[in-house]
């Protein structure tokens, strides 16, 4: 089926991602509570993925996700160069974003076509092993120390403290 210009249907995407170059980021995956202190994770430099996974999203997305976004050359090397966080390699910081998939609706937002929460947690969690498994494995082979994959805690309103050498976010859609 295509529309009046002969050019097929386009799909609808099954997820949203933002992508921010960072020096460091800090987030709180814990609030404090009255017998415990906040919880936080942090990256040095590397990149920071927000995701959010509509109705629709399955497992079958993942892979081309994760493969895209750690391929995408949107970090700068010490020499200006612009390397994807594999090559650097660089650490990631992932946060589930849900408020990625709103609409506007007179002067508040909607969600409806945001997964539901426990599809949502199965596919965040198995985007997350993926691109720890992808990012280690590109440590290893480059004989490089210190990179990590840390993550937010999925439903859960989060803090987040952003050290960047520039605005540099990319809007992906899958």
């Amino acid at each position: 089926m295509s529309d009046s210009s002969g050019a097929p249907p386009v799909a609808p995407p099954v997820a949203r991602t933002v992508l921010q170059q960072c020096l460091r980021a800090t987030l709180q995956v814990k609030p404090a509570e009255q017998l415990s202190e906040a919880e936080f994770v942090q990256i040095d430099r590397g990149m920071v993925i927000y995701v959010c996974f509509f109705k629709g999203a399955t497992d079958d997305i993942l892979p081309k996700m994760v493969s895209t976004l750690l391929n995408l050359r949107l970090c700068e090397s010490d020499s200006g160069k612009m390397l994807s966080v594999l090559d650097l390699p660089g650490s990631l910081l992932i946060v589930p974003q849900a408020t990625l998939g709103g609409k506007a609706k007179g002067k508040g937002m909607q969600y409806h076509n945001n997964i539901g929460k426990e599809d949502g947690l199965r596919l965040y969690s198995s985007f997350v092993s993926l691109c720890e498994k992808e990012l280690m494995t590109a440590a290893a082979a480059a004989a490089e120390a210190e990179v990590t994959v840390k993550h937010g805690t999925y439903g859960n309103r989060q803090v987040l403290k952003l050290d960047t050498n520039g605005p540099y976010t990319h809007l992906m859609e899958f």
